[in-house]
Formats: C-alpha cells, structure tokens, sequence
C-alpha cells in the first residue's frame, strides 16, 4: 500500500544543501496529500506544466515532483527517445510540508521490506553495445555515451521503507519519495541536475567513477589515481563543456564560469569525480525555459547530446522512464533544487525497476565498464534486506579477550555504514554479561542495528584443540573485496554458499579471481611459506580478523600475497580467528 493512500506522505524530501558556503541547511521535509497535480501526458503539455509550476511556486506554493528522461523532445523535437508510458512531467503542488512532530524520517523496519533482483543485464549484450559504441566514437559520431540498463525485481513490503533503506545505503545525497498514485519514484541520486535561485545557476554534472578500498591506504590511493585519470578527466571534461553550453542558453554575456573542476567525493561503495559549473540567468528566465536548455543532463546523454540520444535510441530497448530524468523540489519564491535521477528505482504494486549506466569513451574497456556498473549497483544491495554489523569474541572466566579491538572494529563499520554507535553501550554490555558469567568459556555475540541498538547474548563455549580439515574452494570468490566481506555484519550468504557440505571439513579456503588466497569462510588463514608464516594481505579483499592482527603485531604472521598456486608448496597451514585462537589445518 503507498503512503499517498494512508494519508500519511505522499511525497518526502532529503536534499543536502547544494551550496558549499553561506551555511546552508539540507532540506528535509514531507508533504501529504497535495492540494492538486499537475501533470503532463504529451510532450505539447511539458512547457505548460513547468509554466504553472513556476507561477504556483510564485503564489508560496511548494512543489515537488519529475520529469522523465522521455519527456526531452518537448524541448527539442530532434531528441530521439523511446515511445512510454505514463506521465512525462508530474508535480504536486502543496500548500505547505507537514510539521516535524507529525511524521519521521523512519527507523530500521527489517520485517517489512525485502527487494529481490529478479533480472540483469547480459553481459554479452554489454559487450555488443559497447563495440558499436566504441566504434561510432571511431567514426567520429561521438565523443563519449552514457549507455545504461535496467536492473528488475519483486518488493515484498512497503516501498517508502524501501526507500528508507535505499536513503541509508545512498545517504548525502538528493533523495526523493514521490507517489504519482500509479508508481512510487525512490530516488537517492548523489548528483545535483541543477539548483536555481532565480539569478543563480548551478549545474555539477558527475562523470569518473572508482571502487573504494579495501582498507585506508589502497582507499586514498584509488581516489588519488581517479583524481589524476587521464580518461576519467576527459570523460567529465567533455560534459562540463557540453553543460557550459547549455547554461550559455539561459546565462548572461560572459557569466558562465566553472570554479570547481574535478572535484573526487567518497561515497559507501564508490568515489565520484564532479565538477561545478555556474551561471548568471538573464531577466525573465523561468523554470521551463532552464529546463529547455539543460535537460535531460549531459551527464547522462553524452556528447554532443543530440547524436548521443540518437545512440541511445537504437542501443537501448526500452525507455528509461523517471531514471536518467530529473526529480526535485520549487519552493515557495521560485528556488528550484532538482537531481539526476540516477541511483533511482520505480515501483509499481510488487514490481520494481532501477537503471544503471555508466560513460562510454574511446579509452574504457568491457572489464572496467562492467565493474562499474556492479559498483554502482551495490547501494542496492545493501537496502536489499536488513542486515546488523556483528562480531564474536570469547569471553574467558569474566574476561573478554580482544575486547577493545573486536569494539574498534565495530565502530570502523558503524561508520562506513553509517550505524550510530555509541562506545558506552558496548562497554555496559560486555561488562553486564561479565558479571553474569564470571567463570568458564562463552562465546559473545554482539548484534549492532543501524538505530545503535546493541544485542549481546553469550553461548556455552568448549575450545577445540585438534588439527582441522579444510577444503579448497571449486570457484573464485567473487564478493572479496567488497563492503560485506571487508566489514563483519549478519548478511553472510556470499560465505554460505561455500560453506563445505562435507561433515569432517571444517571450513573452505577462498580465493579471488585473480586467484589469490583471501580467508576461509568464518576465520582467517595462515600459511607457512619458507619457513615464515604468512597471511593474505587486506589487498586480496578479506575480513581483518582480530586474531590476525594481533599476530601480524606480534610479529608470528606477515602480510603477503599468496596465489592458490603456492599451496603444495606450503609447509603448514592454519586457521585462526579470535574465538578459537590459531587452529593447525590440512587441505
């Protein structure tokens, strides 16, 4: 059931401020049920649509709402665009949000929201189009294409709770909830189309994508080398151009200025390189004649727009719908803040789609295009159902062992996920199930949830003190490196699924695609190599165990990387975590 339909929000905005001085504040508002729609069907009713926008904005009316990526031949009739349907521009008009105490951004609601991926992109059809891409960027048709696909699936729940997760995966950003009636629109696009105070124009198209790190050093060196990439600063300088054109359209003489270039921000799961460009509109400019001479965003298109659209007509078989259009809010006095509706999903009763993409140039690859679309894609997983960051230690005749670094690296991944923490409820914790097992062996496990609620329950433990059996893994690991693996948390069916059938193996050793050992599925590994023990390095994307860095700081263990090929070279083997200690083992 929407929210519309209860009569609770119909519409829910999360804007960061768009603005890096003056010291701006996010907007964070909801709205009920609007005082009227205004809607578009044909691309003759887009103007008028924006036209009353405007004039409603202008009255003191707030007004939320989208324009879809097909809704451009309104502007231009020569953009090619698929046939869709459904409105092409839809905006509630509002006589003012609702008062704070009457709604909330919503808290965890693990019970009632479950998004499963039903269909993917194919591969092999990526790597079709982006031969024909490449090859009409040869010809000299294009200079770069946004090509994107449409990821499917089913929604078991309420889909503004989706949003609230897809909000926390995608926090920072500018995330809207809007219910037309028919579809839900859930965007939480980290980027800015354009914010527009009726004098002032801001466009920051985002163009260079690069993965995050495994840990702090290979991090800053991935946003240091997007920084400094050759293609990737081409990629966005080709768009900065292409959007200082379309703000000369609007601008006066001489006022299009770009004063930040190649700006890297960190986001969860990727850096983004953006860059600002800016403008001094002309008297008399309204909200429909800005969105005439920008949209749909360059960022999204390519360069030169008109032939990049043409590219993706023909490549693309559907439409892309509210995704690749603008979502956004005009508040009273006419100041209008839309995003880029990437990072967006459409839901329709218990289907659901949301589009990626990524820049297509003469320099990119199969392989690297393709893991930026997984990259991209991961804040949908994270939302995908509710997961708390966890960690076991023991706890030893009242004793826990480790405690301070089992609690440091809890609260690294409270971070990154952005769970609150709060270090005094862990220590209450551990000291109340201290006092209540002060003798024997117990297993402690702690569940954070991303309100910061902290569960800790202790098991009867009996340590094991006997070699154990380990099994190779038959497949690369293909999670490694990624958020759920370099950070403990419940969501553990990438390790499930290699978790040994066999009722005398104790554990599976993984390995990477590029073939290197990583850890096994509930501990990590050491292996012993010319006569020196040694343990994969944090590089080969794995969980840093609390065992292993206790014995890599007392100098028994060192860091390397260790191909699944030097195994029967080894002169020993183990397995180790915090719980059970360091654990002789045999493949």
């Amino acid at each position: 059931m929407s929210q519309a339909s209860t009569g609770r929000i119909s519409a829910w905005i999360d804007f960061v401020s768009p603005l890096e001085t003056g010291g701006s504040e996010p907007l964070r508002l909801a709205f009920g049920e609007p005082l009227r729609c205004l809607v578009a069907h044909a691309p003759a009713e887009v103007a008028t649509v924006l036209q009353r926008v405007h004039e409603a904005s202008l009255r003191g009316c707030w007004c939320v709402g989208y324009v879809r990526y097909e809704a451009a031949p309104a502007f231009d009739p020569a953009m090619a665009v698929h046939p869709v349907e459904g409105p092409l521009a839809w905006f509630a008009v509002h006589e003012a949000p609702l008062p704070t105490e009457a709604w909330s951004p919503g808290g965890p609601s693990g019970d009632v929201t479950l998004a499963s991926c039903t269909s993917e992109p194919d591969r092999t059809a990526f790597d079709t189009s982006l031969k024909r891409i490449q090859s009409a960027i040869s010809a000299g048709d294009l200079y770069q294409l946004n090509h994107t696909a449409g990821l499917r699936g089913t929604l078991q729940g309420d889909a503004f709770q989706w949003f609230q997760r897809l909000r926390r995966a995608q926090p920072g950003g500018y995330a809207a909830y809007l219910d037309d009636g028919q579809e839900q629109i859930l965007s939480v696009s980290p980027e800015l189309f354009f914010h527009w105070d009726g004098a002032s124009l801001l466009a920051r198209p985002m163009k260079g994508t690069a993965a995050r790190g495994s840990h702090p050093v290979d991090d800053q060196a991935l946003k240091e080398a997007l920084q400094s990439s050759e293609k990737d600063r081409a990629e966005n300088v080709m768009i900065v151009d292409l959007l200082r054109n379309d703000l000369s359209r609007v601008a006066l003489p001489h006022s299009v200025k770009v004063p930040v270039l190649f700006d890297v921000k960190g986001w969860p799961t990727v850096w983004q390189m953006t860059s600002d460009v800016t403008a001094r509109t002309r008297p008399g400019v309204q909200l429909g004649d800005i969105f005439a001479a920008l949209f749909p965003c360059g960022s999204v298109t390519g360069a030169p727009k008109l032939q990049a659209m043409r590219q993706i007509r023909a490549l693309e078989p559907e439409p892309r719908g509210v995704y690749c259009g603008a979502v956004g809010v005009v508040r009273p006095g006419g100041v209008a803040t839309f995003n880029v509706a990437i990072r967006t999903a459409t839901v329709r009763g218990t289907s659901w789609r949301c589009g990626i993409g990524s820049g297509i140039t003469a320099g990119s690859t199969a392989e690297g295009e393709w893991a930026e679309w997984r990259q991209k894609r991961a804040f949908l997983e994270r939302a995908r159902e509710p997961f708390d960051i966890l960690e076991t230690l023991l706890l030893q005749d009242g004793q826990a062992q480790h405690a301070e670094l089992h609690m440091a690296r809890m609260a690294q991944a409270a971070k990154h996920f952005g769970h609150a923490w709060q270090p005094q409820v862990w220590h209450d914790a551990l000291f109340d199930l201290a006092q209540r097992h002060p003798a024997g062996n117990w297993r402690v496990r702690l569940l954070l949830d991303a309100g910061g609620r902290l569960q800790a329950e202790a098991f009867a433990f009996q340590p094991f003190d006997g070699r154990v059996r380990l099994q190779l893994a038959d497949r690369a690991f293909e999670e490694a490196g990624s958020e759920f693996t370099r950070f403990k948390t419940t969501r553990r069916g990438h390790y499930e699924s290699h978790a040994p059938r066999h009722p005398e193996v104790f554990d599976t050793l993984l390995w990477n695609a590029a073939g290197e050992l990583t850890e096994c599925t509930r501990g990590n590994i050491a292996v012993q190599l010319d006569g020196q023990w040694c343990t994969p390095s944090l590089r080969c994307g794995l969980l840093n165990g609390v065992q292993r860095q206790v014995d890599i700081a007392s100098g028994r263990l060192v860091e390397r990387v260790i191909g699944r090929e030097t195994l029967p070279q080894a002169q020993g083997l183990a397995f180790l975590n915090s719980l059970r200690g360091w654990l002789p083992a045999q493949l």
